[in-house]
């Protein structure tokens, strides 16, 4: 199995840190520009194999702009990709749109319980998940991986890959740096910042 996945790039709530899950944030211009950089270093690495690969994305927005700039760079139709479902960034629940300042002052032992074990911790509200079950959703989703792959996602999609291929544990996965401008390359049991 080859996959390379690339987290979607910056959006304005990523540089207000505020936790944006399932809410479809646009990429803002640096995004956009690490989005057309990730498809030039993506051009050198695939090469002309690129017919090769299967391309797929979360449905939101900020992977989706991602993925065509992608796929303009790589020469291709910016719109001939698939989207999953199941590749959606973890739900923050009730905390979307908040960053973890504002929910500290709001509700002050709310942070630090989820820092005691964040790999298991699950935010208030209906449709919150923690790491461990957004890790069930693209477990599900890498086990219909069947040639290489260019994959668009997010974060916590990014984490929960660490954990399910065996790279690190839930409590490293949950607090390792997940990068924008860089692409992961999973081969096999190994994985890699190219």
């Amino acid at each position: 199995m080859l996959v390379y996945m690339v987290r979607h790039g910056q959006t304005d709530w990523n540089a207000e840190g505020r936790l944006q899950g399932q809410k479809d944030i646009p990429l803002n211009r640096v995004g956009e520009r690490q989005a057309a950089a990730n498809g030039r270093a993506l051009k050198t690495l695939i090469g002309a194999h690129v017919a090769d690969y299967d391309f797929v994305s979360s449905p939101l927005t900020r992977c989706r702009q991602t993925m065509e700039a992608i796929r303009g760079e790589l020469g291709l139709d910016v719109g001939a990709y698939r989207m999953d479902e199941r590749l959606r960034e973890i739900s923050f629940g009730d905390w979307e749109g908040h960053t973890l300042a504002e929910i500290e002052e709001r509700h002050p032992d709310a942070i630090a319980v989820r820092e005691a074990s964040k790999w298991d911790f699950i935010p208030p509200g209906e449709s919150a998940e923690s790491y461990e079950i957004l890790s069930w959703r693209i477990a599900a989703w890498l086990a219909t991986v069947d040639r290489p792959t260019v994959c668009v996602a997010h974060g916590g999609v990014i984490r929960s890959v660490f954990r399910i291929k065996d790279l690190m544990s839930g409590g490293d996965a949950a607090v390792a740096p997940i990068p924008q401008d860089r692409i992961l390359k999973i081969d096999e049991g190994s994985a890699q910042w190219v």
